[in-house]
């Protein structure tokens, strides 16, 4: 995963705003009003959400409509399941540990 989309994702702010566009267009304006910061610090947000390849946006007139960007989220996919198995191969080793240790303990 590049170091962008990981510092990206850090902030809770802007996981809150990649939940939001993930369901729908939305403007600056109307994720600003989602929280109790600035509407610069959203737009701000937004930035590196879109520097991230994360989001993306649209004119409409003279509004910004932002908008998830799919492509994005296949690296931090990608990255996860490469998690996810490391994760569940220890598991199962801590698994075969315990039984292997307690097998002699009614």
């Amino acid at each position: 995963m590049t170091s962008d989309v990981f510092e990206a994702l850090a902030d809770p702010t802007r996981r809150r705003l990649l939940e939001l566009v993930t369901r729908r267009e939305h403007t600056a304006g109307e994720l600003a009003a989602e929280f109790d910061v600035s509407r610069p610090a959203v737009s701000r947000h937004l930035r590196v959400l879109r520097e991230a390849g994360l989001v993306d946006w649209r004119g409409e007139g003279q509004r910004r409509l932002y908008r998830l960007r799919p492509g994005g989220l296949a690296e931090v996919d990608d990255w996860l399941e490469r998690t996810r198995d490391n994760w569940a191969a220890r598991l199962d080793a801590f698994e075969a540990h315990l039984d292997e240790r307690w097998k002699d303990i009614p």
